[in-house]
């Protein structure tokens, strides 16, 4: 585990707690904006609790649409930190995967823009993939995780609904997707537990992405 950094996580807090707004959305990759800041995008099965998360990563109530509908995230959706124009970065919310009740041409145009994004976007510098971390990794994850890994694109596990947990299965759950992700290439080692609900791993979360915009020389 990463030794958190007072400073950096001080630093983290007040940049999710400034300006952050929706700038894009594109349903084809000739329909991305042009490349710029640092982007951060998230992936996750579509009921895994994406947008609760990212709202409050930003300390927002309605940032993400959040739906019991999986499925509602359709599009690459960009949003900007920071003011449009200058924003040190972005973040991405990517479509929901592991979807039923959605056609099957639907499905394949969502995979080739996801795919298309992955491979060429030299301004994305990870994919945090969210796993409901009440029941672990299924294989729709373990899809996602080779769509990656073929791609060469850095991505990193955050588990969701740590509250709805049972304290006897967080270590286990962890331990397990250690395990998965061992021999996967462009798998970053540290997991994040979170909870949306209560805020747990929230600031975690938000430092180690402060970490990586450090590490690719971005100020903030």
């Amino acid at each position: 585990m990463i030794e958190s950094d007072p400073e950096l996580f001080e630093r983290a807090r007040k940049l999710f707690a400034g300006n952050c707004e929706f700038i894009w959305a594109a349903a084809k990759i000739d329909g991305l904006p042009p490349m710029g800041p640092v982007e951060i995008a998230f992936a996750g099965r579509s009921n895994v609790g994406k947008s609760s998360l990212l709202n409050a990563l930003t300390g927002r109530k309605a940032l993400a649409r959040t739906s019991n509908t999986p499925g509602r995230t359709q599009q690459l959706n960009f949003f900007a930190m920071g003011t449009p124009g200058e924003e040190p970065m972005r973040l991405v919310d990517m479509p929901g995967y592991g979807y039923a009740a959605v056609s099957k041409e639907k499905i394949s145009t969502w995979t080739k823009l996801m795919h298309a994004y992955l491979r060429g976007r030299a301004s994305l510098a990870r994919v945090f993939v969210l796993v409901d971390g009440r029941h672990g990794l299924k294989p729709p994850d373990l899809e996602m995780f080779d769509l990656l890994d073929s791609s060469a694109m850095s991505y990193q596990v955050i588990l969701t609904k740590k509250d709805e947990c049972k304290k006897s299965e967080v270590d286990a759950r962890l331990e397990s997707v250690r395990v998965a992700l061992a021999k996967r290439p462009a798998a970053h080692p540290e997991i994040i537990f979170t909870s949306s609900e209560n805020g747990e791993g929230i600031g975690e979360l938000r430092e180690g992405i402060a970490r990586l915009m450090k590490e690719r020389g971005t100020e903030f």
